[in-house]
């Protein structure tokens, strides 16, 4: 097994962007106002998909900043816990660590409540702290569209990008979240710098339209293809994922039966069990079915971090042909999620 500490041995994978505190209601179908007790969980795409990876058994590290406050020594106490190396995880002073509410109301409604004011600590990432050559060395670099949405986070996460120059896979998450944004024109500028540096692009219906300017499945992977990525996935929530890449390989995947409880955090499993498939050489289908369960399952569950599943959880889901809870009437249908 690598040794975490060795910085020599490069990483299976290195995400970077979002972390933050999750402070999840513990009853479902309840309104933040009448809601009397809440879980709190580790969160941020960047950091969710790290953790997915590290469960499957991939050696992982993360690059984001917290505020220097005690939510900020949570976050990296669990990410230490989850298997993910937290050295680039650093404090930023005067900005507080984000927390972020959800409400849960089954199958499909789960809105989101961003506290990221003034700025969030992750956003105040720089070039110049970057360890560039671990990032250009690891096996899988892993970005979001969030870190595109304000300096100086733009400017070190696009240096990471060219840093890479398309070596290994480098997976750009589309990660459309409209409330960092003032418009969806001012981000797909960007997202196109960002393209041009990928080798992976993964995103839902909305992400993939933000980034294209099309929203036909088909037709948004055949336009991510065209700027210059390798692999382009598209999820399309209950109607399943859509997978091309640019030697005319395609797959298109059904969703696995589920009763969802809480679709967030589907998306990063999803993400996380991707990268861990294209790390071992799975064809496309193989991996998207793989990475399908591995949402599905986490749909099943309240929280994202801890909900991660474990290889042999995802192998249970896949020979069943479902994802069976303690009272599964069989459900809807859910993947790689819209989250």
């Amino acid at each position: 097994m690598s040794d975490p500490n060795d910085v020599t041995d490069p990483y299976d994978v290195i995400t970077m962007g979002r972390i933050g505190v999750d402070l999840y209601p513990l009853q479902a179908g309840v309104s933040l106002a009448d809601v009397s007790a809440f879980g709190k969980f580790l969160g941020g795409s960047a950091s969710n998909v790290a953790v997915a990876a590290s469960r499957l058994g991939r050696r992982v590290a993360v690059v984001t900043r917290t505020g220097d406050d005690p939510f900020g020594d949570y976050l990296h106490r669990e990410l230490r816990e989850f298997g993910v190396d937290d050295r680039w995880v650093s404090p930023v002073d005067g900005l507080p660590t984000p927390v972020t509410f959800c409400e849960v109301f089954p199958p499909d409604d789960f809105p989101l409540y961003f506290y990221r004011q003034p700025k969030a600590p992750d956003l105040e990432m720089y070039e110049k702290e970057l360890d560039l050559g671990a990032i250009a060395s690891a096996r899988v670099f892993w970005m979001t569209g969030t870190g595109l949405c304000a300096e100086p986070s733009r400017s070190a996460t696009l240096a990471a990008l060219r840093g890479r120059a398309k070596a290994g896979l480098t997976v750009f998450d589309l990660d459309w979240r409209p409330m960092f944004w003032e418009r969806a024109e001012q981000a797909r500028g960007f997202y196109a710098d960002a393209l041009a540096h990928a080798t992976v692009a993964v995103g839902n219906l909305d992400e993939v339209e933000v980034a294209t300017g099309v929203r036909e499945p088909e037709a948004a992977a055949r336009a991510l293809l065209d700027s210059g990525v390798g692999l382009a996935v598209v999820k399309q929530g209950p109607e399943g994922v859509l997978a091309m890449n640019s030697e005319g390989e395609r797959a298109e995947v059904p969703p696995l039966p589920v009763t969802v409880l809480n679709g967030l955090g589907a998306g990063d499993a999803f993400g996380g069990a991707l990268c861990h498939g294209l790390l071992a050489g799975w064809d496309l289908e193989r991996i998207m079915r793989y990475a399908n369960a591995a949402g599905a399952i986490v749909a099943s569950r309240l929280e994202c971090s801890s909900a991660m599943p474990f290889p042999d959880e995802v192998e249970a889901a896949l020979a069943a042909g479902a994802v069976r809870g303690k009272s599964d009437d069989g459900g809807s249908r859910a993947g790689g999620g819209e989250e």
